[in-house]
């Protein structure tokens, strides 16, 4: 997860937290999310601003809502619901190494298991947009409240 863009910087952090359950969605849907290991109800991964990125967000963005996350939630996050790797992050021959996230020397699983948010998603519920009062979709800064409300 250590890409750059053309001027050298690492691009943006988005956090991605699916917000509906997965019970009628189609199946291209379904892979999306488990490609992000968005499984279950209130998961939160946390993934570079990327073009591929972006159109993973807007295929499931009637199921999930995100944003960009601060450096400062983002050790909040890992610190308070990182689940610790449990075994080794290559297998035995070194050929296949496991996607984890490396904080402070430590190997954390890519996905973090939240609590429901105090205060809910938004006024309308969660069928509805954020624009329009709701909570899914786009929330551009407004995503570290909702991390911060969720741990």
């Amino acid at each position: 997860m250590t890409q750059q863009n053309k001027s050298g910087k690492s691009p943006a952090k988005l956090a991605v937290v699916l917000v509906r359950g997965m019970v009628s969605m189609t199946k291209s849907m379904k892979d999306t999310l488990e490609m992000l290991k968005l499984t279950h109800k209130n998961r939160c991964v946390v993934v570079n601003n990327t073009p591929p990125m972006a159109g993973m967000m807007t295929k499931v963005k009637d199921f999930v809502t995100w944003g960009e996350i601060s450096e400062e939630t983002y050790r909040e996050l890992v610190e308070k619901r990182g689940i610790k790797y449990p075994g080794e992050t290559t297998d035995s021959k070194k050929k296949y190494s496991y996607k984890t996230i490396e904080f402070k020397g430590r190997n954390y699983l890519p996905y973090f298991k939240l609590n429901p948010p105090l205060k809910g998603f938004g006024r309308k519920g969660i069928k509805v947009a954020f624009r329009a009062g709701g909570g899914l979709g786009y929330r551009a800064d407004k995503m570290d409240d909702l991390i911060r409300r969720m741990v």
